[in-house]
């Protein structure tokens, strides 16, 4: 999208409609095509095709759940906020349509939902909302960022490496290699980072080796991370 002021909605009702199927049941949607063209790349290339124009268009593979939020969002601009841990995978499916729709402004809308979510739960993104994410999209891809970042953080901050989190990042290098990257990006400064080079207690790392520093970590990560994991098996998440 350009940096011009978007179209009121009362500009895009036209009066040409154009029909959508969506999932293996087919469900119909009756949508406003310029509304939708002018949102979305993709459509626009389907219905405005110089040769096999159209009026329908079938999304056999998308699921019903994420394609009604577009839906929602594209006639209100709007995102109902998730009211616990397991609505998250559906805006993630919904992120990973508007990905599919060339939908830009979708896409920022989801990851801001998304990030603001665990910002206010004082949560992080567990390791099968990171692993989908990783599977669906490209590097430098914004929701991925977002969580790995986000997961960064809680790596970095913990008093211990979870065994999940160990086994999965000694399979997937890459995701390993971000999540350093992301940590590079704070731009920490060296004294408010522990030195080993430094022989002095108070700068350098202790001697104990870090089977014996997880060991003895705290019981408030421990409880984090059981927390973590609690919410996205009672949330369902994918």
């Amino acid at each position: 999208m350009s940096d011009k002021p978007e179209k009121p909605l009362n500009e895009l009702l036209s009066r040409t409609m154009v029909d959508i199927y969506v999932g293996p049941e087919s469900t119909h949607w009756n949508l406003h095509e310029k509304l939708l063209t002018y949102h979305s790349p993709f459509f626009t290339k389907i219905f405005y095709s110089k040769t096999s124009p159209t009026k329908s268009f079938g999304l056999p593979e998308t699921d019903d759940a994420p394609f009604e939020l577009f839906v929602g969002w594209l006639y209100s601009r709007a995102l109902r906020y998730p009211e616990e841990e397991k609505d998250i995978g559906t805006l993630l499916d919904l992120y990973l349509l508007a990905e599919k729709l060339q939908v830009s402004s979708l896409a920022e809308d989801v990851v801001e939902t998304v990030r603001a979510f665990y910002h206010n739960n004082e949560s992080y993104p567990g390791l099968r909302r990171v692993q989908y994410i990783y599977a669906n999209t490209e590097e430098d891809n914004a929701m991925r960022e977002m969580m790995v970042g986000s997961v960064a953080r809680y790596l970095t901050l913990g008093d211990k490496m979870p065994a999940h989190w160990e086994k999965a990042l000694k399979r997937n290098g890459k995701l390993a290699v971000d999540i350093i990257r992301s940590i590079q990006e704070w731009h920490l400064e060296g004294r408010s980072v522990p030195d080993v080079r430094d022989a002095s207690a108070e700068r350098g790392r202790s001697k104990r080796g870090f089977s014996a520093m997880e060991d003895s970590a705290n019981l408030s990560a421990a409880d984090t991370d059981i927390k973590m994991e609690a919410s996205e098996v009672n949330g369902n998440g994918v």
